[in-house]
């Protein structure tokens, strides 16, 4: 079966279509809504899923993602229960792209190879693992290849031009671009060099770029993606979670505007986005 990340960038970059991916951490406020979110995102129109899995020590969570995970962690909330959501999401028809987001740490008591093949019966596409670097640990790569699925790794404004190439070719799907330095967490303003340094990528790779880290707000998405080839957004939709109480009609309204803020930037730049 062709892999659904791959397959929905490709079509992306030929159409000149902008890229929305949202973040949701597995199991906040619990394991029924996650599973309705995900297919309310289906139905407004998101391209990506990244489905966080709780981790007690993150590196690259702000205290928004980090307080959803506590609050999941006490729930008991494990990636077997990923496996289990997935699975059943793909029984009812579920045809979104869903990447699985989780430290080196549980993937590692979970058990490498047992944990790739859970990752692949249950139906997910891909991974990214922000603490694992592409030159570290080679072995579990190739298991994530043979077994059809994309691994994707993470650039930063600090990323050398050579590693860049390095990373470009490790990846599957897209480049998740870190626009500032620090944790993931909702900004006031992004950074004023994103031109510059997506072109510098561009430059050599023919993946998607999406930003990550601080897009916010749907004028963020916008802008963000006018220059790159979509955005993931996290903290905003995560705190939308929170202060709505689990109120999946107003999450949804959050990214449903996000969803048309991102999508306009193709329209608005039509061919000139297309390589």
């Amino acid at each position: 079966m062709k892999n659904r990340l791959t397959a929905r960038t490709l079509k992306a970059k030929r159409n000149g279509e902008k890229l929305f991916c949202g973040y949701i951490t597995l199991g906040y406020p619990n394991l029924s809504f996650t599973r309705n979110m995900i297919l309310r995102m289906e139905e407004i129109g998101v391209d990506i899923v990244e489905l966080g899995i709780p981790f007690s020590d993150p590196l690259a969570d702000g205290p928004v993602i980090q307080a959803a995970s506590e609050a999941a962690l006490k729930k008991g909330v494990s990636p077997a229960d990923a496996f289990r959501l997935c699975r059943d999401l793909r029984r009812d028809g579920l045809r979104l792209p869903v990447i699985f987001f989780s430290y080196y740490n549980p993937i590692m008591s979970f058990g490498a190879s047992r944990f790739v093949r859970e990752m692949k019966k249950a139906g997910f596409d891909g991974l990214i693992v922000p603490d694992l670097p592409p030159d570290e640990d080679i072995e579990f790569r190739k298991l994530i290849s043979r077994e059809g699925l994309a691994m994707v790794f993470l650039a930063s404004p600090t990323t050398k031009d050579k590693r860049l190439i390095f990373i470009s070719n490790a990846s599957k799907g897209f480049i998740y671009y870190v626009s500032l330095k620090g944790v993931t967490g909702i900004r006031k303003n992004l950074s004023g060099d994103l031109g510059d340094q997506i072109r510098r990528i561009r430059e050599v790779s023919d993946l998607p770029v999406l930003i990550g880290f601080g897009v916010s707000d749907p004028r963020q998405a916008h802008k963000a993606s006018r220059c790159a080839d979509g955005v993931i957004v996290g903290s905003a939709i995560i705190d939308a979670i929170r202060r709505s109480g689990g109120d999946i009609r107003k999450v949804s309204r959050l990214v449903e505007r996000l969803v048309i803020s991102t999508k306009s930037a193709g329209l608005s730049r039509g061919v000139k986005d297309r390589r």
